[in-house]
């Protein structure tokens, strides 16, 4: 049996990861536009790595919370596919191996003149890093206006699932918010979120709580459901 588990910010706020956007809007006191967009890091790109620069350095003083292991465990009992938002690298270190970052990986950086030239990176980026054809490296996350490369492997797992787990989303930005309409009919989901933008009338299992309470719950739930 497969379970598509699709994770966003608040999988990773309980770790004490901030999301990126505060409630007016703004990402760390910046208009978004200004340190993840193309045009941001051509017009101030030493703003945007020292956004991510930040960003990075907090990554490496977490760790995984009790609901990145649980999902990792799951692993046990089932083929589990981690689809996710969130730009750390958690889940991996909560053991999870099948892990999809939809919107890049903040430990990664690549070439601003060939995007397949992705490279791990733990330190500091600046401006005069290169990559080996000479060219600037940048953060390896999908900013606005670009394209989600990896948005096509993600239909097909949600589509192949029989369990889907929702985790710390809205499910309001897209395209990731567009994943659900592709699982198939006959599929279980779980949808866990202290806010959840749908309730139980839509087919699906809701729990109107964190991730760190409410993923063990679903878990104990898939146990008792399907094995």
């Amino acid at each position: 049996m497969r379970i598509a588990v699709l994770t966003g910010a608040g999988m990773s706020a309980e770790s004490g990861l901030k999301t990126f956007r505060d409630s007016n809007g703004l990402w760390e006191g910046h208009d978004v536009m200004q340190v993840a967009s193309p045009q941001g890091f051509k017009r101030n790109p030493e703003l945007v790595l020292d956004f991510y620069n930040q960003r990075r350095r907090q990554l490496l003083q977490v760790e995984p919370n009790t609901a990145h292991y649980a999902l990792a465990d799951l692993e046990q009992n089932f083929k589990v596919d981690i689809i996710t938002q969130n730009v750390d690298d958690l889940h991996e270190r909560a053991g999870s191996k099948r892990v999809l970052h939809l919107h890049g990986e903040l430990l990664k950086v690549r070439s601003t003149f060939d995007e397949d030239l992705v490279m791990d990176w733990r330190n500091d980026l600046k401006l005069g890093d290169l990559c080996e054809h000479n060219h600037q490296l940048r953060p390896h996350i999908v900013w606005f206006g670009e394209a989600v490369p990896l948005m096509e492997t993600a239909i097909d797992l949600v589509q192949v699932s029989d369990i889907i787990i929702i985790v710390g989303t809205s499910m309001q930005v897209y395209p990731a918010a567009g994943l659900l309409q592709y699982a198939n009919r006959n599929s279980s989901v779980y949808f866990v979120d202290p806010n959840p933008a749908i309730d139980n009338s839509d087919g699906v299992t809701v729990l109107a709580e964190t991730a760190t309470s409410g993923v063990p719950k679903v878990i104990e739930m898939i146990h008792q459901r399907h094995l």
